[in-house]
């Protein structure tokens, strides 16, 4: 079996890159951005309750930072009292129909909320989804981005496609190197439930690793590749992308026990036809 499967892996890469240019976005609306203009429109307009120390936007409110904006339903900043007298944005909320846009793609879901202090921005709300030109990323329960930790994670039936190829596993994470207008991915981790689909190939796994800069794809636990009739069942697997081939490996003490060896049922193509 060849190496074409790993290459499902790079699916998270242009898509999780849209999470950095998100939270710049909602980071803007609390007026923490990076001096450039913010515009916030609102069908029903603007409300500023000091009692709540709040700014609430409702009606089709959009807040726009040059090339990204953020859309909602409500969108809201929560903020606090400086020891100069000066006003600290901690929270922002946008809430309901939320479409996040930057020159990357887009972002939907219920809720988007950016806790400015721990630089930690969470989608979630129904199926939140991910769109670029050739992507597309959703998650079932919350797609989050980690500004000090730089990385982005996808939870709940998170699943990357592009074209034919599938990615699905429990959790997806990215882990990211760069500001926000230079972020790359250097990681992706899947966690749990791996399935990894191609028009040809289906593997099943526990866990993987894809180094991007190596272009090798690791995985682990319960590790089964199919193709066709043809099926290999190991405890891991190793996929060079740039060289296209494919390792299946023993479990550690297999040499040993006897057990957890690498097994197989190859059947030519076209047999039985």
């Amino acid at each position: 079996m060849r190496g074409r499967i790993a290459g499902s892996a790079v699916l998270l890469l242009a898509l999780l890159l849209a999470a950095p240019a998100a939270a710049q976005a909602l980071r803007g609306f609390g007026g923490d951005g990076d001096g450039r203009p913010l515009e916030v429109e609102a069908d029903q307009g603007i409300e500023w309750r000091q009692d709540a120390r709040m700014f609430i936007a409702r009606g089709n409110a959009v807040a726009s930072r040059g090339d990204t904006s953020v859309r909602a339903d409500v969108l809201r900043a929560f903020y606090r009292r400086t020891g100069d007298g000066a006003t600290h944005i901690h929270q922002i909320n946008a809430e309901g129909n939320v479409r996040i846009a930057a020159p990357d793609g887009t972002a939907t879901g219920g809720l988007g909320v950016y806790y400015v202090d721990r630089g930690v921005m969470v989608l979630s709300g129904g199926t939140v989804r991910l769109v670029s030109k050739s992507d597309t990323i959703t998650a079932d329960r919350q797609i989050e981005y980690w500004e000090t930790r730089r990385m982005a994670v996808a939870r709940g039936n998170a699943t990357a496609v592009r074209g034919d190829r599938r990615l699905r596993a429990d959790v997806l994470v990215a882990h990211l190197r760069g500001d926000a207008d230079t972020a790359r991915v250097e990681r992706v981790d899947a966690y749990d439930n791996i399935r990894i689909a191609t028009e040809q190939d289906d593997v099943t796994a526990d866990r993987g690793v894809y180094q991007v800069e190596t272009g090798i794809v690791t995985l682990s636990g319960t590790v089964t590749l199919t193709r066709g009739k043809s099926r290999l069942t190991g405890c891991g697997a190793t996929v060079n992308l740039r060289t296209g081939v494919s390792r299946m490996r023993s479990c550690a003490d297999a040499a040993r026990t006897g057990q957890g060896r690498v097994r197989g049922v190859l059947v030519p193509e076209g047999a039985g036809e």
